[in-house]
């Protein structure tokens, strides 16, 4: 693995263009989270595959299914990140989270359970906590059993988030959006019941807020328990795959209003409910949901 380019802001974030020994590219980023500093925590976003074969139609990383990255280059990632910001190798924060979610499903790649049981102990002394997006693949059950094995054996207290990206509760939008075989909203719940151990945080469900795309807290609520469960909404990010398919979200600078009925909903149905906007200039550096290497010129 090797290091091609590194760009963005070094005080909120920065997207990283790396490639194997075969000139296979893909992406890793390292951000913080605002108002919380760098020192208190700070957060590397992982890729688990050299693409994605799902082709959801937010992300840019879809059609290019060049296979999955192994253990080693997941944890190169995060070995990198640290060494450009801690020339130490000491991530000098109090909490370094990992995110499996920057290019491919991770229920894709079962290297992923090997590079998460091993990042703990890449950096003793240090709070590791990790992160684990997916669609929710109906082949995926196997991978959320070895997860949960790995999340207990290696992440209590609360220090494994899951998270599914639903999207939208309406079945047919859902496919459109992510052309895929996902389970349904029950199948997905008795997954993400059977992951939660006590102690554990809440699994996510994140739901894109897309114009036009069927969102309805009441079918959430009948399918998912909030004791096991809570909320996240988020913008649509502008991606080359968002504007080809013409979507476009709810809420954008100067109409983060707009998402405030929709939050009362959900809190309504009884969810612990976010509505996650980050800054916006993360947009034009491309840390955002998307493929920075894509759409500029380095893909």
């Amino acid at each position: 693995m090797r290091l091609v380019s590194s760009s963005g802001d070094p005080e909120l974030a920065m997207v990283h263009v790396a490639e194997d020994d075969e000139g296979r590219r893909f992406e890793f980023v390292d951000s913080v989270q605002p108002p919380r500093p760098r020192s208190e925590k700070w957060v590397v976003i992982v890729s688990t595959m050299f693409g994605c074969p799902v082709g959801c139609r937010m992300c840019d990383a879809g059609g290019r299914p060049g296979g999955p990255i192994d253990a080693e280059g997941i944890l190169w990632q995060v070995d990198a990140a640290v060494r450009q910001r801690f020339p130490s190798g000491r991530p000098e924060t109090g909490m370094l989270k990992v995110q499996f979610a920057r290019m491919g499903d991770p229920s894709l790649n079962p290297a992923v359970i090997e590079a998460l049981d091993a990042l703990p102990g890449r950096y003793p002394g240090t709070s590791v906590v990790a992160s684990v997006s997916t669609v929710g693949l109906v082949g995926s059950r196997r991978f959320l059993r070895g997860l949960r094995e790995v999340k207990d054996r290696r992440y209590g207290q609360g220090r494994f988030q899951l998270q599914f990206s639903v999207h939208s509760t309406d079945p047919v939008a859902r496919r459109e959006l992510i052309p895929a075989r996902t389970m349904s909203l029950r199948e997905m719940a008795a997954a993400g019941e059977a992951f939660r151990a006590p102690g554990d945080k809440r699994v996510t469900l994140n739901f894109c807020l897309i114009e036009g795309v069927p969102l309805d807290p009441a079918a959430v609520r009948e399918a998912f328990d909030p004791e096991h469960f809570l909320v996240k909404l988020t913008p649509l990010n502008p991606t080359a795959s968002s504007r080809r398919w013409g979507l476009r979200s709810v809420v954008g600078p100067g109409t983060e209003a707009r998402a405030d009925p929709i939050v009362a909903a959900f809190r309504a149905q009884g969810f612990e409910t976010i509505l996650s906007i980050g800054r916006y200039e993360e947009n034009q550096i491309g840390s955002n949901c998307g493929l920075y290497l894509g759409t500029n010129g380095d893909g």
